[in-house]
């Protein structure tokens, strides 16, 4: 598994359960919908911190809290 694949996991099993679509996530976040498919999709292989801030931030939860997930920690990545 790559670190992308975690990524779209957790965002897809948030999006989940907090009941709002990729789109609503872009809105909340104050990013484009493209910048979220792209992650989403797997087209982008490594988002940037900043990224990932602002999503946290429309998920009213910190960035630790977005990336504190078992995946994440039990994961051993195929990344290069």
């Amino acid at each position: 598994m790559t670190y992308s694949d975690v990524i779209i996991i957790r965002l897809r099993d948030l999006c989940i359960e907090k009941n709002i679509t990729v789109n609503k996530l872009a809105t909340l976040s104050g990013i484009t919908q493209s910048t979220i498919e792209n992650i989403m999709s797997g087209k982008t292989k490594n988002p940037k911190l900043k990224t990932l801030h602002k999503i946290a931030v429309g998920l009213n939860m910190t960035v630790s809290e977005l990336l504190d997930f078992p995946e994440m920690d039990e994961t051993i990545f195929e990344d290069e």
